[in-house]
């Protein structure tokens, strides 16, 4: 048999390559077609790869994000990042919007039928719960990890969160019936000590997924709107202390650690170091009031899911070109 020629080789790996990615030609029908082996087939194949005749390409549609996702993922080591265009960047509002729809196609996508889902509060999972569709879930158990904050007939209050999202999932619930900050310490060890709320935080350490709001501390945040959950004096501490976030009112500064105060010890709901503990942390938040809390939670790995947009996903790359875990 005369031996193949390197231009000969070449010209089999070309044909082969036009056949199978051009006009879309099986394996198979190129082994027979070409009298070759079908694992000759394969293996030239991937030698047409290697070499650089086959070159893939993946082109991004208008909309699509999916190069920052991945520099997101590998920059913060997170297991997924989804970044979603903002149409009008500017507006705190219409960004939540779009990031709460996005959420919910995650939450969707990824729910497993016996999962226990842990839920913070804020105005971006309630976009989020407005947005799921419904979906036969009954073994699905829904934690309320932070007590009411703000008026009970908020949408954005946590009880009425885990309400609605159970309805939307059919599923169980577990409220946690308490304020999420109260008067002094004493008064939080005193709820703590009702069996009730015992049943609920006793279900924090069985949470597999928490999806859980960023919070900004400034003196025009959700928090301070109505009076009742912070007062002004004690965000200005707390800005003092060096806080640049919060998840469930737990405050953390610009590499993630906790932000040690007064406050923190009125506080009831899921700690910060609870949190590190759940296996699937999903941050919702974006916008123009964001980018410090959301860089500050990533630094010290308080999420390893991101759900963001993409002005918001841009200027967290810019801001740390040379970021290190601390």
């Amino acid at each position: 048999m005369p031996r193949i020629t390197s231009a000969e080789d070449t010209r089999l790996l070309t044909k082969i390559s036009k056949l199978y990615y051009e006009e879309g030609m099986r394996q198979d029908e190129i082994v027979s077609r070409l009298n070759l082996s079908r694992s000759k087939v394969s293996r030239l194949l991937q030698q047409a790869r290697d070499e650089g005749i086959v070159r893939i390409t993946v082109f991004e549609p208008s909309g699509i994000y999916t190069d920052l996702e991945t520099r997101l993922e590998k920059r913060f080591l997170l297991q997924e990042v989804v970044v979603v265009e903002a149409h009008q960047p500017e507006s705190q509002s219409m960004v939540s919007r779009e990031i709460g729809v996005a959420a919910a196609g995650y939450l969707a996508r990824t729910i497993q039928p016996e999962d226990t889902l842990g839920i913070s509060w804020g105005s971006t999972l309630n976009e989020m719960v407005e947005e799921l569709e419904p979906m036969n879930l009954p073994c699905v158990q829904v934690v309320q990890i932070i007590g009411g904050l703000g008026r009970p007939e908020s949408e954005m209050h946590a009880t009425d969160l885990c309400r609605r999202i159970s309805r939307r999932l059919n599923c169980k619930m577990t409220l946690l019936p308490v304020p999420g900050i109260v008067d002094d310490q004493n008064t939080r060890l005193a709820f703590l000590s009702d069996s009730h709320v015992k049943h609920a935080v006793g279900l924090f350490s069985q949470v597999k997924v928490a999806f859980v709001g960023i919070g900004a501390p400034s003196l025009d945040s959700v928090v301070m709107r109505d009076g009742s959950i912070i007062s002004q004096s004690e965000m200005k501490n707390l800005i003092e202390l060096g806080a640049v976030g919060d998840i469930a009112l737990r405050y953390f500064d610009a590499y993630g650690q906790p932000v040690i105060s007064e406050l923190d010890q009125r506080v009831i709901g899921l700690g910060l170091e609870e949190l590190t503990q759940v296996e699937r942390v999903v941050g919702v938040a974006g916008g123009p009031e964001k980018i410090s809390a959301i860089l500050g939670a990533l630094r010290g790995h308080l999420i390893n899911v991101l759900i963001t947009d993409h002005v918001t996903a841009t200027q967290l790359l810019n801001l740390s070109p040379q970021y290190k875990s601390r």
